[in-house]
């Protein structure tokens, strides 16, 4: 059959050329972006797959940037904590060498405390110009803000926090009182001295606690006062210190915890009266005898009595909390915490059951870690101020600014207190160790590890990613030249049929 006016070969020739040069454009296209997935309709749904991928891969390429920043802004604060920390020792060492009082001049100790109030004042200085584009990091600017304080709880630290809303209320609940340990002397009702069998003879006792021990020895008569006095003479060196009151004359150790202890052994009696014992105190109520005490005259020679202090229990919001003597920590991804309950009025610690709170309501280092924006990819911590007005506590008895001249502890004359320096500076540098110490863990635990983890999520990534959207040469070069062939191929064809129709005209003769 032949026509002219509708030559059909030459349609389905032109069709299939069109379609064979689309699929040329296509694989051109391809191996000349490297992608394969250019516009929506060559692949709709590994379109959409591509793009969540690359929305989590940007996102986790930005986590990985602000965790390097983080570590930047960290190292930078170390390194005004390092520069502290070598004042603080040379402050060491300025304090005991003023404490060696026959030995120097006042001019001697006068140098001594300008050079102390010199180390003061660049303390001061590194912690308000230590600095990460202008926002000052050892001042106080990223520590915690708490509200509300309960007079229960004498010193408080907040490290890291990380809860949703304006503030988070922190319960501190004691499930366990601290206790000193404690041996107490108890005379017949009504005396307040020691009644010997005879003049010359004495009573000989060994205290020994946490420190160390020493032996003491009473002449009779020797009121329980003033072998309180004594014994609180070398509280320095045995950590025991005694109290007297009525006819009792307590000896207790001058730290709380289960580390600590009293033993009290009977070297001579000097033939005391029958009815004076040594008894220890009630496991949970350090106000109060055990009741199990033993007669002072037969215990001549024998072993020692012994009492051990207790660390306090607590609970932080339902979390069981480590503690030592006076000292809770919680350390948890959410909240860490430490805090030292203070003495009650009595000088018996924390009433089980008692609650103390207070309010975190706002302040720490904040950093973006994690590719989602939520509080799970976030990580927070403290760095507390380190002027010289906060470094120490009031457990140490004072803080760093009580060492400049006229203070309470300065060195230069003698109102001042090297025994009170010497505790604060050892505070002083025990804060700025563990606060180097949390932020070097900060840096090795949370900001190393979770770069390490993101780079190997990003590979993975990445790598699903291409499989969908990169070009795979070695395929769509054989496309390309399948392509190149069936076109040519169809222009051939298209040829032939547009000569077909002129065979028509053999028929016309």
């Amino acid at each position: 059959m032949s026509r002219i006016n509708t030559n059909v070969s030459s349609l389905v020739a032109q069709r299939v050329l069109g379609q064979n040069n689309q699929a040329l454009n296509v694989s051109l296209e391809r191996l000349s972006t490297g992608v394969a997935i250019n516009r929506g309709k060559d692949n709709p749904a590994g379109l959409i797959a591509s793009e969540n991928l690359r929305k989590d891969l940007t996102a986790l390429n930005a986590a990985v940037s602000n965790s390097e920043r983080a570590e930047r802004v960290v190292n930078i604060a170390e390194g005004g904590l390092a520069e502290v920390s070598n004042l603080l020792n040379e402050l060491q060492g300025l304090v005991t060498l003023t404490a060696n009082d026959a030995g120097l001049s006042d001019a001697e100790k006068e140098a001594n405390q300008l050079q102390i109030d010199s180390i003061l004042q660049t303390v001061d200085r590194i912690s308000g110009s230590t600095s990460f584009q202008g926002t000052q990091l050892l001042n106080g600017n990223f520590d915690f803000q708490v509200s509300g304080q309960d007079d229960g709880i004498a010193d408080l630290q907040v490290n890291g926090a990380k809860f949703a809303g304006d503030s988070l209320e922190i319960d501190v609940t004691v499930t366990q009182s601290a206790q000193r340990a404690g041996v107490a002397l108890t005379l017949s009702a009504g005396a307040t001295a020691l009644a010997l069998s005879a003049p010359a003879n004495s009573l000989v006792i060994e205290l020994q606690g946490s420190l160390g021990t020493r032996r003491f020895e009473f002449s009779d008569a020797t009121s329980l006062a003033d072998a309180a006095a004594t014994i609180n003479t070398f509280s320095d060196v045995t950590g025991v210190s005694a109290v007297a009151s009525g006819s009792v004359l307590r000896a207790e150790s001058t730290s709380f915890g289960a580390d600590e202890f009293v033993s009290l052994s009977v070297v001579e009696d000097g033939g005391i009266a029958a009815s004076a014992e040594i008894d220890t105190f009630d496991a949970d109520n350090f106000n109060a005898l055990a009741g199990s005490g033993a007669a002072i005259n037969t215990l001549e020679g024998g072993g020692a009595t012994r009492d051990f202090g207790q660390d306090i229990g607590v609970s932080v919001n339902g979390i069981g909390a480590v503690t030592s003597g006076k000292t809770a920590r919680v350390d948890t991804d959410f909240l860490s915490v430490e805090l030292t309950v203070a003495d009650s009025d009595t000088g018996t610690l924390g009433l089980v059951g008692t609650n103390r709170s207070f309010i975190i309501t706002g302040g720490g280092a904040t950093f973006q870690i994690g590719s989602n924006v939520d509080i799970a990819n976030q990580t927070s911590i403290g760095i507390a101020d380190t002027s010289t007005r906060n470094l120490g506590s009031n457990t140490a008895g004072g803080f760093l600014s009580d060492l400049a001249g006229g203070e309470a502890a300065n060195v230069s004359d003698s109102s001042g207190d090297s025994n009170l320096a010497q505790k604060i500076v050892s505070a002083a540098i025990e804060q700025v160790s563990s606060l180097r110490g949390r932020l070097g863990a900060f840096q090795r635990n949370t900001l190393t590890s979770n770069i390490q983890s993101l780079g190997v999520t990003i590979e993975n990534t990445a790598a699903a990613n291409s499989v969908i959207r990169d070009t795979d040469f070695a395929a769509e070069t054989a496309s390309l030249t399948r392509s190149q062939i069936l076109a040519q191929a169809a222009t051939n064809s298209l040829q032939l049929a547009n000569s077909q129709p002129q065979n028509a005209l053999a028929l016309l003769g």
